[in-house]
């Protein structure tokens, strides 16, 4: 399975992205991971700017989307919120075909930010019917480089966890890919 990574932070040294890197450097063979960490590039989403050749760097980020299995989302808590980038970039994707029935799961670097997660979850459940709450994998990083983040993730447990949460990702997308699709006819009913 092929996944993307998306760091909810536009900071460089990210708690979140060096958790994504760190979940990369344990997939191993079955599973791979790519990291989005470029959410800053994106511009303040607009419907003015929806249209066939939008922004590249919204290009870009929509193909990353497009080409993954599954999304795995990574969000740092400000002011009990979503980041307002990470909520800009899902905007770019609500009219976008790439995020339709996308399976999407969350990891976290806190032992805190419930409100976050809370809204993040209603969010990703309404963007895509294939959004799961398990499996969740959670670490608490905060305070830490991304040196130190790396070195406490690179432990025998951590890394099971990481390749555990991966697999069982990996098995869910391939059951979500089983599920038959429920198809709205043009006047928004069953066909």
């Amino acid at each position: 399975m092929r996944f993307l990574a998306i760091s909810g932070s536009a900071r460089r040294a990210s708690t979140n992205t060096a958790l994504l890197h760190a979940l990369q450097a344990a997939a191993g063979d079955e599973n791979s991971v790519s990291v989005f960490d470029r959410i800053g590039d994106l511009p303040v989403f607009s419907p003015d700017l929806e249209t066939p050749a939008p922004p590249a760097p919204v290009a870009a980020f929509a193909e990353a989307v497009g080409q993954a299995d599954g999304l795995i989302f990574a969000c740092p808590e400000y002011v009990r919120s979503i980041p307002g980038g990470l909520k800009n970039a899902i905007d770019w994707l609500v009219s976008r075909e790439e995020l339709v029935g996308k399976p999407i799961a969350l990891i976290h670097a806190s032992h805190r930010g419930e409100d976050m997660l809370r809204q993040l979850r209603i969010v990703l459940a309404t963007v895509s019917d294939r959004f799961t709450e398990a499996p969740f994998l959670r670490f608490d990083l905060m305070a830490l480089s991304p040196g130190e983040i790396h070195a406490r993730l690179s432990g025998h447990k951590c890394q099971s966890d990481m390749r555990t949460y991966l697999k069982e990702f990996a098995d869910y997308c391939r059951a979500a890919d089983a599920r038959p699709r429920i198809e709205l006819g043009p006047e928004g009913q069953l066909s």
